[in-house]
């Protein structure tokens, strides 16, 4: 089948339903015999999560700040080759990005191609929502906008004041989600396990009920039909000698790109070990430990000293580290909870991480060494209690160019910060060059 649906879900701001509309459509299109490709726009581990528990298949991040635009184009076309309808899920509102609308969903639909589903959130509006829609139709032209959802509709009645607002609009309306109370995403904290995330499966059922009562997914995705990329599938050339890379993934360390693991395979043989639970490390070049929520398994992690002790001599005896975030708090002396509680870790980098007095940083950041430049995020809530003893490797600024407060750090081959990498284009391993 060479022409599929695909399309991509956006909003008018964040908290306007966005999650939920696409947590429901994957499972109603699921339930329809549909093979999916999911994706989500900007650098989320949260929701590709929930997109995976509603369509049976891993979703996957694009990016058009971390990533080229040839390499989210190759991204997306390797999943949307092998499926028979593609949903990507914007992210806050459709022309939101790091500066005006750079690396917006609207950025992401032209780059692909895809035709646009606007969702609005219509609680306490009615015939003004015309004015909103029209706006988002005709603010940049080559968007295509070719339909509205409505989110949060009281009644019927409410809804035939919306359609008539869309109509108006010159945008066609699709239908609508009623007002429900409990259709909220359920709690978005990961540290999810696999176990406690097939609790949750209810949850998609229950709006892939309400989408097929009241949205017309027949002609939404006639809507958005279209040629399906062609991808040819890249040689993989793994070194001659192939790497050992053992990567921490359990309910604490389990922020990873897909992309990135993809890279790592074609440098050697991934291996995945759980901090929590396992009393030795795989034999390893290389260990990576990707970001999480450490702070809630801290009693576990600690109690864990046969492999705490591992990390720290296989550390000391120069063996090569990468540690994101979460990871890098777990090479800490200690991590201190939000009651002032210390909790001992792995000891390998000088400085304690603190959850006390919790205050969101978050951003996209480009990180600058001396031999590679790579682009992530930032998002997190504990900070470092001391100024890094370990020398700083990189320089590291916003997407505005703005400096900032945080570090790439390196004891031996230990290489650490908060930052979240995405290296997918390029070769992580020159940053022990």
């Amino acid at each position: 089948m060479n022409i599929i649906p695909q399309l991509l879900v956006a909003g008018t701001n964040s908290g306007c339903g966005k999650t939920t509309f696409t947590l429901g459509l994957l499972r109603s299109l699921a339930r329809r015999g549909y093979d999916l490709a999911s994706f989500k726009c900007g650098p989320d581990y949260i929701d590709p999560k929930f997109h995976a528990l509603a369509s049976g298949k891993p979703s996957i991040n694009l990016d058009l700040f971390m990533m080229s635009e040839e390499h989210v184009r190759a991204t997306y076309a390797r999943y949307a080759s092998k499926a028979t309808a593609c949903v990507v899920e914007g992210v806050m509102g459709l022309y939101d990005g790091s500066q005006k609308m750079q690396g917006s969903s609207a950025e992401v639909a032209m780059t692909l191609g895809l035709s646009v589903v606007l969702l609005v959130n219509a609680a306490s509006s009615a015939y003004s929502t015309g004015a909103v829609i029209h706006g988002f139709k005709t603010f940049k032209p080559n968007i295509n906008v070719v339909g509205v959802v409505f989110n949060r509709v009281a009644s019927e009645n409410h809804y035939q004041f919306l359609k008539d607002a869309a109509s108006d609009a010159g945008v066609e309306s699709l239908g609508y989600i009623p007002k429900t109370a409990s259709l909220d995403v359920p709690s978005r904290h990961l540290g999810l396990s696999l176990e406690e995330l097939q609790k949750l499966d209810y949850f998609p059922d229950k709006v892939a009920d309400l989408i097929d009562a009241h949205v017309d997914v027949v002609r939404l995705l006639e809507l958005c039909t279209i040629q399906k990329p062609l991808y040819r599938e890249e040689e993989t050339k793994v070194t001659a000698q192939p790497l050992r890379i053992a990567v921490a993934s359990d309910e604490a360390f389990n922020f990873v790109y897909p992309e990135n693991i993809r890279a790592l395979e074609r440098v050697g043989k991934v291996q995945f070990f759980s901090p929590l639970r396992d009393s030795a490390l795989p034999q390893a070049d290389l260990i990576y430990l990707p970001g999480g929520y450490p702070e809630f398994y801290l009693e576990q992690l600690s109690r864990n000293t046969d492999l705490r002790s591992a990390i720290k001599a296989y550390a000391e005896a120069g063996g090569k580290v990468l540690a994101e975030c979460g990871g890098m708090m777990y090479l800490c002396t200690a991590i201190i909870d939000e009651e002032g509680k210390e909790h001992e870790m792995c000891g390998i980098l000088k400085n304690q991480a603190t959850m006390e007095g919790m205050k969101l940083t978050l951003g996209y950041r480009h990180v600058k060494t001396a031999h590679l430049t790579l682009r992530g995020h930032e998002f997190h809530y504990s900070k470092l209690v001391h100024e890094p003893q370990e020398e700083i490797i990189a320089e590291q600024t916003a997407a505005t160019g703005r400096k900032v407060g945080t570090y790439m750090m390196r004891y031996k081959n230990v290489i650490a910060g908060y930052t979240h990498l995405y290296w997918a284009e390029q070769n992580i391993l020159e940053l022990w060059s």
